[in-house]
């Protein structure tokens, strides 16, 4: 007969070895999900090429594995510089990106976590590439002109990370602001453009009227003078004697009065029908 307490022995060693196979076992791969980068690392040395999505081998117990999430990341980044008129401008800048995934294994040696990426070499190479973008411009072309502002800090961003492994899918400017001092400027410039053209609407108006004044006083001359053309003496006498009641003016002498102008008026009349027909 086995002795009950060897056989309990024995069944507690199988139990454990077959753990330590099962746990062996599995630590001896590792799967990379869609989306995912892994960094092998033996005895704390990282290995040369990426793990990407899939499974993969290691050596059990003594490696592990950093995975990278290689998706689209967004991150927003604030950013201050001097436009070419020595003016403060400050602006926030959302940062999408991903890492790229043949790079992984020199993001871990070099950068080590995403949030280090994010703060030791995101951050900074944002504030040095809108110094390059708006150093170009003064503040009011950063302002009017802001696509070409924003291609500018593309180009410089983008070439920048590229190096460290980082691609920049896009960038948007979330919010972009200047000194008081500007502020103040820009609407006293804006009060100054609206008095000057209230200014020149009011001298327009003026010579507007101006103009009328002249016009109708021209007229008014024309009318005179064409008036003064058709009033010749002969027809002024016409208009006068077709005015005629038939009677003179009498002088007032003595008791009688005397015609004072000695004509007949039936001659008079006479000569005018003679005239008419």
């Amino acid at each position: 007969m086995k002795n009950p307490s060897n056989q309990s022995f024995q069944t507690t060693l199988a139990i454990i070895l077959v753990s330590i196979i099962a746990l062996i076992g599995l630590n001896s791969f590792v799967i990379i999900n869609p989306g995912e980068a892994g960094v092998l690392s033996v005895l704390g040395k990282a290995q040369d090429g990426a793990l990407l999505e899939g499974i993969h081998l290691k050596p059990p117990l003594i490696s592990s594995v950093d995975i990278y999430d290689v998706t689209v990341q967004k991150f927003e980044v604030p950013a201050q510089s001097s436009t070419k008129d020595l003016q403060q401008l400050s602006a926030s800048f959302a940062i999408n990106f991903r890492l790229d995934p043949t790079q992984a294994v020199e993001i871990r040696r070099k950068q080590g976590t995403l949030q280090n990426i994010v703060a030791k070499i995101i951050a900074p190479q944002t504030q040095e590439s809108f110094k390059i973008a708006a150093a170009r411009r003064t503040v009011e072309e950063a302002i009017t002109k802001r696509d070409e502002l924003k291609q500018d800090f593309d180009i410089a961003l983008g070439g920048r990370l590229a190096k460290y492994g980082i691609i920049v899918l896009d960038t948007s400017v979330v919010d972009l602001t200047f000194s008081t001092e500007f502020s103040k400027a820009v609407e006293e410039k804006q009060i100054a453009e609206q008095r000057a053209q209230r200014a020149v609407y009011i001298a327009q108006e003026a010579e507007q009227e101006a103009e009328a004044n002249v016009n109708r006083a021209k007229g008014q001359a024309e009318a005179q003078r064409l008036l003064r053309e058709t009033l010749s003496p002969e027809i002024l006498q016409r208009q006068a004697i077709d005015k005629w009641d038939g009677k003179f003016p009498l002088v007032m002498g003595g008791n009688s009065a005397l015609p004072f102008i000695n004509i007949d008026p039936a001659k008079l009349e006479s000569k005018n029908l003679q005239a008419a027909q």
